[in-house]
């Protein structure tokens, strides 16, 4: 029962499917007659017979009767097999053949859509031939009074083109003719091919018109303009050389006949019509021309300032020669009293050749000069550039001036400075002799007899010959060193045993009451005896501290009223 029960749903479900699928097909069957219908009802046959308007002939004639033809195959060929497929298609459904009716309908959906876009080519060509007519007129009606203007402007203004006057009457008539033609085409129907042809001519008329514009500047800078300015730069540089000018060395000359012959053919191309890139080459030209009159005004300015400049260069070179030989023999005397850096010696070499090559430089742009085979401009810039190396090398040569100066200057300096350091070591020893102190401990001695050696070392270097103050800076530099260190100690341990005698007068008065102090006091008398001054200040310090805190505060204080005392 279940099973009879289950095939009877399977059946519905089947039934209830192959309903629906055939109620898809009935839609798209309407559907697509809808379109067909719609196609059937165009008004193509209205729209293709604007082109009536036109001249019926030619290639209008033979694109309408192609139109016609093809829309009278879509109403007789192609709309009624349309019709015959949609019938197919239902008849399938009906008996629940759906894959042939999908087929059906897809070929009537692809057909439709086929004739829709021949449908819309038509009409784009339609469009594109009225078009076509109304551009081709259009243009027509106004390159005939543009070419008609031309024409009255060329021959009003004839003298200014010369020969190419009649080039360009001759292409002028051939625009005319080509319009003509255009004129001609359309007529028999063949607006396309006018169009083109039309605006052919339109660009053509343009150009024509451009370089009629372009073209008197152009012909009268040919003819006239630099023709002269190439004359007036040629007397020119002819009056320049009469004048003792330097010109023929900037090979103007050669440049100038190139111009000449450039110009030649330039005419050449002007008088048949040819304008493009001579404005270019009448620029580079001109730029050129101004360049050379340029470089004419600076010779000129140039022979009085190296007619000038010469002697005045060979003055300043026998200058440096003359003080780099005194600063030589200044060096020579030098080396006999001290020792000179091998960097030294070759600072002053360097600028021996240096001078020399400049010597050379010199001669050899003197006698070019006096052979005539340099401009006045090429002498001045090789003098200008020889003038400042020779600034730069009187600059070094008073930097070595200075340098060498500065030998004697640190060897005085050197001699007072040692000076100083045995006066402060002659008075800080007499300091410790008149102090009341018992003896001087041994580290202080031997500092005093350091500092005493090294400052006789220094004054041993001063007596040798060559004097080599590299040596003596150096141990100048060591003898202070130990001169300061014997000053600081002599200054510290005197200090400190004033203070230790402060401390222990000022602890006197507690010794009866305090036996510990006083036993203190006594250890630290016995170790100022014994020459050890800090050990002394210590033990002291410490024992009066434990019986009078502010002891020490009071003796600093009187220390200070005595120091400002002393000094």
């Amino acid at each position: 029962m279940e099973f009879v029960i289950g095939g009877l749903l399977v059946i519905i479900a089947l039934f209830i499917v192959g309903f629906i699928l055939r109620k898809r097909v009935y839609d798209n069957v309407d559907r697509l007659e809808n379109w067909k219908m719609d196609i059937m009802n165009r008004n193509v046959t209205s729209e293709l017979s604007k082109v009536k308007n036109l001249n019926l002939s030619g290639e209008t004639q033979e694109k309408f009767e192609a139109w016609k033809e093809n829309w009278d195959l879509i109403l007789t060929r192609d709309l009624p097999d349309m019709e015959e497929f949609l019938l197919d298609a239902e008849e399938a459904a009906d008996k629940f053949r759906f894959k042939l009716a999908k087929k059906q309908i897809q070929t009537v959906e692809t057909t439709l859509a086929s004739i829709e876009d021949n449908i819309n080519q038509m009409y784009n060509e339609l469009d594109h031939l009225l078009d076509s007519e109304r551009y081709a007129r259009d243009e027509l009606e106004e390159l005939h009074p543009k070419l008609k203007e031309l024409k009255t402007y060329l021959l009003h203004n004839r003298t200014f083109y010369g020969k190419a006057e009649g080039t360009f009457e001759s292409e002028l008539l051939k625009v005319d003719k080509r319009l003509q033609e255009s004129e001609t085409l359309m007529e028999e129907g063949n607006y396309l091919e006018a169009q083109q042809q039309t605006e052919a001519m339109k660009d053509t008329l343009i150009d024509i018109e451009e370089r009629m514009m372009q073209f008197p500047e152009m012909y009268k800078k040919c003819k006239q303009d630099l023709p002269e300015q190439m004359n007036e730069l040629l007397n020119g540089m002819e009056e320049m050389k009469e004048d003792g000018y330097r010109v023929e060395q900037f090979g103007f000359e050669k440049e100038l006949k190139q111009y000449e012959q450039l110009l030649k053919n330039s005419l050449q191309q002007l008088e048949s019509g040819e304008i493009e890139n001579i404005a270019d080459t009448f620029t580079e030209m001109e730029d050129r021309l101004t360049e050379m009159y340029q470089l004419l005004e600076k010779e000129a300015k140039s022979k009085s300032i190296v007619e000038s400049q010469m002697p005045l260069t060979r003055q300043q070179l026998t200058s440096i020669n003359e003080n780099l030989e005194a600063t030589k023999q200044e060096m020579d005397e030098l080396q006999q009293s001290y020792y000179l850096e091998e960097t030294e010696l070759q600072l002053f070499l360097s600028l021996e050749k240096w001078l020399e090559k400049l010597n050379k430089q010199y001669e050899q742009l003197l006698f070019e000069y006096e052979q005539g085979d340099q401009s006045h401009l090429d002498v001045k810039d090789r003098l200008d550039q020889l003038s400042e190396e020779l600034e730069n090398l009187e600059s070094s040569h008073a930097e070595f001036q200075e340098q060498i100066r500065d030998i004697r200057k640190d060897e005085i300096e050197a001699k007072e400075k040692i000076k100083r350091l045995k006066h402060d070591l002659l008075q800080t020893n007499k300091k410790l002799e008149k102090s009341n102190i018992p003896g001087v401990p041994s580290a202080v001695v031997n500092a005093l007899d350091e500092a005493t050696d090294k400052c006789e070392h220094v004054l041993a270097l001063f007596q040798q010959q060559p004097l080599d103050m590299g040596k003596v800076q150096h141990a100048l530099t060591d003898a202070e060193k130990s001169v300061t260190n014997f000053v600081e100690q002599t200054n510290l341990l005197l200090e400190q045993a004033r203070l230790v005698e402060r401390l222990i007068q000022y602890g006197n008065r507690y010794r009866r009451s305090y036996p510990v102090l006083s036993s203190q006091l006594s250890e630290a008398e016995q170790l100022f005896r014994n020459y050890q001054y800090e050990q002394a200040l210590e033990v002291a310090t410490k024992a009066l501290e434990n019986v009078d805190p502010r002891a020490i505060t009071k003796i600093e204080q009187l220390e200070e009223e005595y120091q400002q005392m002393v000094h």
